[in-house]
């Protein structure tokens, strides 16, 4: 009874430390992600915050509208113009046939 209960003591201190490696290998890993997803964090965070404070950029457009009317109907148009690729795109994506990952 004695050397089960010494190889159950055995395998699990094993375990222990082969789960301490791989969380260590797993930290060294994921170093190279630590920046886009902090870039990823902040630009989250500017979003909700917009969305709580839309006058700030609502302000924004109507100073730009102001002050170059010209400039801000070219944008608009860019941004009409980018919203119609979107909505093409969006119909031919249900075509598109899926890879099964």
């Amino acid at each position: 009874m004695s050397t089960a209960r010494d190889d159950l003591l055995r395998r699990r201190e094993r375990l222990i430390l082969r789960s301490a490696m791989l969380r260590q290998d797993w930290g060294r890993q994921v170093q190279g992600l630590r920046r886009p997803l902090n870039v990823a964090d902040k630009a989250r965070e500017a979003t909700h915050w917009l969305v709580r404070h839309p006058e700030w950029p609502i302000g924004a457009a109507l100073v730009i509208v102001l002050l170059r009317p010209g400039r801000a109907l070219r944008w608009v148009s860019y941004g009409l113009q980018g919203y119609g690729i979107y909505r093409r795109v969006q119909r031919l994506m249900p075509h598109v046939p899926s890879r099964g990952y």
